[in-house]
């Protein structure tokens, strides 16, 4: 594997890194989350407490996830970095993870907020939104099924639209609203708790650490990829606090929490008229769009992966490629059934929240990675070292943890789907690891 990623062209520097961090971060959550937030907060002052604690625990572990990836520049990601550190089990369990929950998950969800979102630009009934998530499921499946240069086309145009919307309701909300930011209840009499709404913020940064898989593609990765995570974390933050202040002040909390996903688009409307309004909405649909092109593109790639280790039943299907194409057909299929029966669960927000439990597994285990190649290595000259060391990683870490625990005491149930589907995996890897031996 390592002499195949030698011959990678180290194309990449700190402004593409950078662009790549913000890119895959800035998608659905910054538009559809901020409801949810504040419902689960209770107020706009706890929500926008969340925001920023969200901001903080994604920077905190953005800093310590650089310090492993700096020591070992792979392409792959979380999944090379679990298989240098813990061995062939723990890389395998996190691929299984994210083939067969996270993945899907992600894909179902973003599906359906698309799907919520064109119903209600175009007028039609809430129901229409499980078939608009279908179509456009399957629709970027057959695109990046014709070859990467396709996907590549429909992704330098949806990144440049996401900004503007941003940038619109950020600027002339602050500037032209004239609501009341803080102190604002949420109208409703429950609240699920700042857990659930740190959870909720977590969606809308996750992302950050997909810029990892090209790691062996970047010209000098031990110095560049520190400081495109902490830049481009540090700019997404400060956009997601900046449209959330705007939000507020255009629309009182308890009609955010009563729009859902449809209170960005709204509030749009209410600065620039309906026409200008219909076209940021058109753009925040774009920017959805957009991500979920990135993650059809990117997401097959890991049961690729594991194909090519010998990591799944049938392997040498999943590693097949379009004779015409070149594209790994089989595994984008593979993806995209997934993702239909997530999409019949019919709740993204639901589905968003099993995708960020079931990555942060890894993550924590990541993170602990840090103090145990210090160990392995003592003395040895680091090229990046995570700033206030100990302090920054276990901020991750505890980080990480409230947000598992307060997980599984909100949602039992969907808990305990993620722990199982995990476990599932573990007969198979016996199975085939004795196979491969």
């Amino acid at each position: 594997m390592r002499d195949a990623e030698a011959k990678f062209k180290k194309d990449i520097g700190l402004v593409v890194a950078t662009s790549i961090v913000i890119g895959s971060v800035i998608g659905s959550g910054i538009f559809v989350k901020p409801g949810k937030v504040i419902e689960a907060a209770g107020d706009s002052n706890m929500a926008l407490l969340a925001w920023v604690l969200g901001g903080i625990m994604t920077l905190a572990s953005g800093l310590t996830i650089a310090e492993v990836a700096a020591q070992l520049p792979r392409t792959g990601g979380l999944y090379a970095y679990l298989e240098e550190i813990y061995g062939e089990l723990w890389a395998y369990l996190c691929g299984w993870v994210q083939s067969l929950i996270y993945g899907p998950a992600v894909l179902g969800a973003l599906g359906l907020y698309f799907g919520s979102l064109a119903a209600h630009f175009f007028g039609m009934p809430d129901t229409a939104k499980l078939w608009i998530a279908f179509g456009t499921v399957c629709f970027l499946a057959v695109i990046n099924s014709l070859g990467v240069r396709y996907g590549g086309y429909i992704q330098a145009a949806a990144t440049a639209g996401k900004l503007i919307p941003i940038a619109l309701i950020a600027i002339f909300g602050l500037l032209w609203g004239k609501g009341t930011i803080f102190n604002m209840p949420s109208g409703l009499t429950e609240k699920t708790g700042m857990g659930a709404a740190i959870l909720a913020t977590l969606w809308a940064y996750d992302g950050w650490a997909l810029v990892g898989f090209v790691a062996g593609e970047m010209k000098e990765p031990a110095k560049i990829l520190p400081k495109a995570i902490t830049i481009g974390l540090t700019v997404v933050m400060a956009a997601y606090l900046s449209v959330n202040l705007a939000l507020l002040h255009i629309l009182p909390a308890a009609d955010i929490v009563r729009l859902g996903p449809n209170a960005a688009g709204t509030a749009a409307g209410l600065l620039f008229g309906d026409i200008g309004g219909k076209l940021i909405s058109i753009g925040i649909m774009v920017s959805i769009f957009g991500t979920l092109n990135a993650k059809i593109l990117t997401f097959p790639r890991v049961p690729f992966a594991m194909a090519e280790r010998g990591h799944l039943p049938a392997s040498h299907l999943w590693l097949r490629l379009h004779p015409t194409y070149a594209t790994p057909i089989h595994a984008i299929v593979f993806q995209v059934v997934l993702a239909f029966l997530m999409i019949l669960v019919g709740d993204p927000d639901r589905l968003s929240d099993i995708a960020i439990f079931s990555i942060y597994i890894f993550f924590v285990l990541a993170f602990f990675g840090v103090f145990i190649l210090r160990k392995r290595h003592p003395g040895g000259e680091r090229p990046y070292s995570v700033p206030w060391y100990p302090v920054v990683p276990w901020i991750a870490i505890i980080g990480s943890v409230f947000i598992l625990v307060t997980t599984m005491l909100d949602n039992p149930l969907d808990t305990l789907y993620a722990a199982g589907l995990t476990a599932a995996g573990l007969p198979f890897y016996w199975y085939l690891h004795n196979k491969n031996k």
